[in-house]
């Protein structure tokens, strides 16, 4: 267990005391020697740099909770780091919530290890679970590893949010000494305090999938075949009985892919949204098999990436903001044939993330219903959703741009599982209609207006330059001044929420929360394109988003994109300077 202390330029790296509680046990052996061996050999190796970063700062709530590489370090995520974040917030969960020994907290992991660390999910749950137990607050640890929506992070089901999440941390600063129980994994075997939730909860969401499912009887017939891919992690079984509780049969799995290997040892990133590339493996089988639709969980299995094989055109693989448009569509239609009465439809809302496709706004301008964005990260549509529906409002959809996608309300979290049963539940109707997903897709851009959008990253390693990059557009013009054009492009309005700044607002104040831990600003420019960079909550990537919103009836496509490219092209040139500084493009 080693401590740092930043003092200047220079690093001070001392051995902690072998007393009770650190991670040395009272046979002078640590606690975690793969973590141990990390710290020392750094040390050994004078990597200061590299020490400083590990050692003096801790994990911070980003788009989606604490979350970090796998490795030694306060900044990342092994054994000491979880149970002192636990003992935080068994010491706010202490003050906040009165009936916590009755209510109790659940604990649920995936199946991604590192071995170099020793860390493993379950390891780390089981960890989590001991701190609770040692202080006789009842657990319901998941006795094997689930998806991500499985398991409630708040007591209205959503992810923390603000003002929590600050008062957590602080109490994780004053929590950072391991209680003598918390290394006690055995607790999770002995104490009677733990309870197995799987089978209830898994039974209670397929159950709830039947208020997402429209037409069984005609899912029963439906003559298309579906391939899944679970990318190595913890979707298969669940998506298999999704498919079921609609009325399908399972959907055929990739055998390379289905059960969990942490080293994801079949795609070079085990991300589905990076495309055909990475679903090589589905869409080869699905041609095998003659299957026309593969649906792709990632590994935590919250979210959701969808291919359709077109007649002579090869595979369509949709993006998070068309999939978004053809679910808001579905979800939209189903609706309205369960409730004929217009004025029903003043209770309904859909929700995105700001950085998404303005399609379901389009949506709502013309069907009538409430559209809403929020910040990224689902947590914020989350608890938007909660706010909502103690209102009497109804939330039918909700989507972020990245494949997480929330159909219904069952979960208040991007779910890809449900997702996955629902996209195949809407390809069915469409088969009968005679049309595949993508016609329906240029069916609805028809309706709404074209929707075409962009979305990439460069990575930045240097936190000084990524801070340089946004002071320079905020001060482009003078002190506080902003750009008033990108290339040949007129700029009529900027929003910065990471200062408030709103120019479309009388008052010039952001209607958004403000996000100072992040950078992120949009443009919008005079020929309709709203254009986005942000910094990620997690990666060293500076993301760009780009859409053109064409009006209804306008189909001259070539020439939308054509614009689209030259103002996204103007936009990471100018604004980012990836040359000047030294940014990496995104590898295709």
């Amino acid at each position: 267990f080693i401590f740092g202390r930043c003092d200047g330029e220079n690093m001070c790296v001392i051995n902690a005391s072998n007393h009770t509680g650190n991670p040395f046990n009272h046979s002078n052996q640590c606690t975690n020697p793969q973590t141990w061996k990390q710290m020392e050999s750094l040390v050994r190796e004078g990597h200061v740099v590299e020490l400083r970063r590990r050692l003096c700062s801790r994990m911070t709530f980003g788009t989606a909770g604490l979350r970090a590489e796998m490795s030694a370090g306060f900044a990342c995520i092994n054994d000491l780091t979880v149970i002192q974040s636990t003992q935080g917030m068994y010491k706010y969960l202490a003050k906040y919530v009165p009936d916590l020994k009755t209510r109790g907290l659940v604990v649920g992991f995936d199946t991604r290890a590192q071995t170099s660390s020793g860390c493993t999910s379950e390891r780390l749950a089981r960890l989590t679970a001991a701190v609770m137990l040692c202080k006789d607050v009842p657990v319901y640890l998941f006795s094997t590893y689930v998806p991500t929506p499985f398991v409630v992070y708040w007591h209205n089901g959503a992810q923390i949010s603000s003002p929590h999440d600050k008062e957590i941390l602080r109490c994780i600063e004053e929590s950072s000494e391991p209680w003598p129980g918390s290394w006690n994994e055995d607790l999770v075997e002995s104490s009677r305090l733990r309870r197995d939730p799987l089978e209830d909860v898994c039974r209670s969401y397929m159950e709830e999938l039947n208020t997402i499912c429209f037409h069984r009887e005609l899912n029963t017939m439906s003559p298309l075949k579906f391939v899944h891919s679970s990318f190595h992690g913890v979707g298969h079984n669940y998506v298999q009985r999704a498919f079921q509780q609609f009325g399908f049969p399972p959907p055929i799995p990739v055998p390379e892919q289905k059960d969990p290997d942490p080293d994801f040892s079949t795609v070079s990133c085990p991300n589905p949204e990076e495309g055909e590339s990475v679903l090589e493996l589905s869409l080869r089988l699905a041609e095998r098999e003659e299957a026309r639709i593969v649906v792709a969980t990632d590994p935590d299995a919250d979210r959701l990436a969808v291919a359709e094989q077109n007649d002579n055109c090869g595979w369509k693989v949709f993006t998070g903001n068309e999939l978004a448009a053809l679910l808001g569509w579905w979800m939209l239609f189903n609706w309205k044939e369960a409730h004929p009465d217009p004025a029903d439809t003043e209770r309904v809302y859909m929700l995105a993330t700001t950085v998404s496709s303005k399609i379901l706004k389009a949506f709502a301008r013309i069907e009538g219903f409430h559209f809403e964005e929020t910040l990224p990260g689902f947590k914020w549509i989350g608890n938007r959703i909660h706010e909502l529906t103690k209102t009497g409002k109804e939330v039918i959809f909700s989507f972020e741009e990245s494949i997480g996608f929330l159909c219904g309300n069952m979960v208040l979290d991007k779910d890809g599982v449900s997702t996955a049963a629902v996209v195949a539940e809407m390809a069915a109707y469409l088969h009968t209609k005679n049309l595949s997903m993508n016609q329906q897709l240029i069916n609805i851009y028809e309706i709404y207006g074209y929707h075409i959008s962009r979305t990439s990253y460069v990575i930045c390693n240097d936190p000084p330059t990524i801070h340089r990059i946004f002071s320079r557009l905020r001060n482009s013009g003078g002190s506080g001044v902003y750009p008033e054009s990108c290339g040949d492009y007129c700029i009529t309005h900027i929003r910065d929420v990471t200062t408030g700044y709103d120019s479309s607002q009388p008052d010039k104040k952001c209607v958004l929360p403000l996000s100072r831990n992040s950078q992120m600003v949009t443009f919008t420019f005079q020929n309709g394109i709203v254009a986005t960079l942000r910094t990620s909550g997690t990666e060293p990537k500076i993301k760009y988003y780009t859409e053109f919103c064409a009006a209804p009836g306008e189909r001259d496509i070539s020439s939308l994109e054509e614009e689209l490219r030259k103002v996204t092209a103007a936009l990471v040139e100018e604004f980012l300077e990836p040359e000047k500084n030294n940014l990496l493009h995104r590898s295709v």
